[in-house]
Order: structure tokens, then C-alpha cells, then sequence
């Protein structure tokens, strides 16, 4: 394991990468400490942010070009640009099941099955975690 390539790479793919890798460890944070706190609903802050500063440096990230300059991950973050202020303002009006839902469902998609994505072979992500 090696941050190499991942130092080596542009700014935009340094803050996605980071900014991603702290989304997941808050994420599972959020996932096992008491609800409705004072500090579950800061860090829930800090994850919002996390994940819309993920989606917006995703759209200058154009290794995989299926329609000009994007491919169908750009997609996932124009979901996220959407739907994180939603469940955001879900838990605001106390809809703590929909909020509920919509977390996991984004923490799902957009950090564990894109994050699985990343280690395909000739990704920056393999060659710091695998190798080569």
C-alpha cells in the first residue's frame, strides 16, 4: 500500500479521494452512535458537506469518457447533489425514517459500491491500496 499514486494525482482526485475516505469513516460512525445528538447531527453536517464536495470535484474527474468528457459515475453525482440537501432537509422536518432511508441508501451507492468501483485495476485507488 502506497499513497504515491494518490499524491501524484490532480488536486480534483487528491480532494474527491480524501474527502471520500473521511465521508466513509464518519459515515460508519454515524451508522453505530446515538441518533439525535448534538454531535450526531454536527458530524451528519460534516458528511453532507463531504459527500457534496465529493459529487461537485467528481465532474472534473474524466479518466472514463462515455459521453464527451463524462460516464454514468457523473451521474450518481448529480444524484447525490440532489439528494443529500433532500434527506438533509428530511431530518429537519422529522422524518427521521425517510431521512433514515435516504442515508443509507446514499452511504450504499455513492461510498460503498462506487468505492468498490475505484479498485478496479488501472484506478489510482488500486494501485494505493493493491499494488502496481
Amino acid at each position: 500500500m502506497s499513497l504515491a499514486p494518490l499524491l501524484n494525482a490532480s488536486p480534483a482526485i487528491q480532494i474527491h479521494a480524501f474527502a471520500a475516505i473521511a465521508a466513509v469513516v464518519i459515515g460508519i460512525v454515524q451508522f453505530v452512535r446515538r441518533k439525535g445528538t448534538f454531535s450526531h447531527r454536527t458530524f451528519g453536517w460534516i458528511w453532507a458537506v463531504l459527500m457534496l464536495t465529493i459529487a461537485v470535484t467528481s465532474f472534473w474527474i474524466n479518466e472514463i469518457k462515455l459521453w464527451g468528457p463524462w460516464s454514468p459515475i457523473h451521474l450518481l453525482s448529480i444524484f447525490v447533489l440532489f439528494n443529500v440537501p433532500l434527506a438533509v432537509w428530511l431530518a429537519r422536518r422529522h422524518n427521521v425514517r425517510a431521512h433514515r432511508g435516504w442515508m443509507i441508501g446514499i452511504f450504499a451507492g455513492a461510498l460503498v459500491i462506487a468505492g468498490i468501483f475505484t479498485l478496479v485495476p488501472g484506478r489510482i485507488m488500486h494501485a494505493v491500496i493493491i499494488g502496481g
